[in-house]
């Protein structure tokens, strides 16, 4: 069912209101892969494709935290007018509020955003967390980092800032395609995230990603299994384990 809309942004900048949804079955097996972002980015590369983006580029805000579950989207670009002019005004042009609109419960928040300027507040965080989104991939900078950690909501992000975006940027697009570190992500691809970093899968590939993923997983299963119980390393290095 289509959700009444928020206002926030025009509603020719929401592309989509319904997105393919994988099976909760589907999502709750990547959630039981042991090396979450490892096996997945593995399983990726055995398959031709490329989606992963390291912590060292966008950093985890809670450590040890995982997320997996589909992309709602959010694009934004810096604003014509000065910040003065537009706080003038009285008009802000943020519009991550729509995504967190239409998004279902375990949805990632994945905004293609400015670096140096927030594009996600302590109140936005709140919001998102209240519709259920399980976190946030943010191209960009956010600000008031204790909000989103007080109710462990993570956000991996470029890093944070004290300066608003509410004078500075505005939303274009809800539910497109945006650019998240050079990969591009459409609203739908599904999202796993730990503190090594992120990946992006397509949502048509989520499942062939899924079954090689855990062939790979199973193989490191072993691995440690032999490492612990003290096989040899000639016996290790000769044995195929993935």
């Amino acid at each position: 069912m289509t959700k009444p809309l928020t206002g926030r942004v025009p509603p020719d900048a929401i592309r989509r209101t319904t997105l393919p949804r994988l099976p909760a079955e589907v999502l709750q097996r990547y959630a039981r892969l042991d090396d979450l972002t490892g096996a997945v980015s593995d399983a990726m590369d055995n398959l031709g494709l490329f989606g992963a983006v390291p912590a060292s580029t966008l950093a985890p805000t809670l450590p040890g935290k995982r997320i997996v579950g589909q992309a709602v989207t959010v694009r934004n670009v810096e604003r014509g007018d000065s910040a003065t002019r537009a706080a003038a005004g009285g008009k802000g042009r943020m519009g991550e509020h729509e995504a967190y609109n239409q998004a279902e419960p375990g949805d990632v928040v994945v905004i293609e955003g400015l670096v140096g300027i927030s594009n996600m507040g302590g109140q936005s965080a709140t919001v998102a967390h209240r519709a259920g989104c399980a976190g946030a991939v943010i191209d960009g900078s956010f600000r008031d980092p204790g909000a989103s950690r007080e109710r462990d909501f993570p956000i991996w992000a470029r890093g944070v800032t004290p300066v608003t975006g509410k004078w500075r940027l505005e939303t274009v697009e809800i539910n497109g395609r945006v650019r998240i570190a050079g990969i591009a992500v459409d609203a739908g691809d599904l999202v796993v995230a730990d503190e090594a970093g992120i990946v992006f899968v397509p949502c048509a590939q989520a499942e062939a990603v899924l079954a090689e993923a855990e062939k790979i997983d199973q193989g490191d299963t072993r691995q440690k299994a032999d490492i612990a119980a003290g096989v040899d390393l000639a016996t290790l290095a000769a044995t195929r384990y993935k």
